[in-house]
This record gives structure tokens, C-alpha cells and sequence, in this order.
């Protein structure tokens, strides 16, 4: 399935630039339930996998979160597009997020968000991040937003 967003799309959305954009693209958008499912394809060529770990390549989770969050941020964007049209800067205030399952090479990481309360100043999402259908990461993220 194709994304339903070009990649001009996200990077309009996003604050991030490359190499640090986790989003290759957007498979549903539901404004009714406030949810969006975004996805990551996780390839070879991602210069954090040299290092972590060379011999056996594990997408950090720390990065899984920042995924999560930038999908948080397209979620926002698409539910108040009057606030993002300022450009703000947003904030990761708090993370929740419990790890179940590792992300290797060749997964394609789907990022599925719902927004649980959103604010012009912050936003509360609930997370996850599934591999196959299996769910490798969970949870909550809080975050603000500063005009």
C-alpha cells in the first residue's frame, strides 16, 4: 500500500529534517477517532544500526519513541491545523513507553497514534508501534507545543 501523504507532506509537517525523520509514510488518517497510522521501513543503509548493534542490527528504542512522537506530531498537525500552520515548536514532555518486542532490519515498524486530549499548548497520545502485528513498544506521550 502506497502512502497516503508524500513525503513533502511530512516533512511540511515535521520539525525534524533528515536523517532525523522516522516517518516514510502515512497509511490512515481517521479524524473522527483522532488516529493516525504512520509507518517507519527499517533498512540496512540507517547509519544508528552500524553501531547498535554491528553483529545483530536492533533499532534503538529511544528512536522508536521519537518515531511515535513524530507520528504524535502528524496526528496534531492533521487534528489543529491552525496551530500547526504557526510552525511551533514541540516538546516531549513525558514518555511512557514499555518495549516488548525488538525492531530489526527489513521490518517495516507501523506507528499507530491516537490522541487521547489535545491542546494548542500540549497534546496527550496513546502509542504503539507493531512489527508483523505484534507489538513492539506501547504506551503514552505527553508533549507541548510553544508558539
Amino acid at each position: 500500500m502506497a502512502s497516503i501523504w508524500t513525503i513533502e507532506q511530512i516533512e511540511n509537517a515535521l520539525p525534524q529534517r533528515r536523517p532525523f525523520i522516522f516517518i516514510d509514510g502515512v497509511d490512515a488518517i481517521d479524524i473522527e477517532n483522532a488516529r493516525v497510522v504512520c509507518y517507519k521501513n527499517v533498512t540496512m543503509n540507517e547509519n544508528f544500526l552500524q553501531g547498535h548493534f554491528p553483529n545483530n542490527p536492533v533499532m534503538p528504542g529511544v528512536l522508536i519513541t521519537e518515531a511515535l512522537a513524530q507520528a504524535g506530531i502528524i496526528l496534531y498537525a492533521v487534528l489543529k491545523p491552525e496551530v500547526a500552520a504557526k510552525k511551533p515548536i514541540y516538546y516531549l514532555g513525558k514518555s511512557e513507553i514499555r518495549f516488548t518486542n525488538p525492531v530489526l532490519v527489513g521490518d517495516k515498524l507501523m506507528l499507530d497514534v491516537t490522541a487521547e486530549k489535545l491542546m494548542p499548548s500540549a497534546g496527550i497520545v496513546s502509542v504503539k508501534a507493531l512489527v508483523d502485528n505484534k507489538t513492539a513498544a506501547h504506551g503514552k506521550i505527553y508533549f507541548g507545543i510553544k508558539n
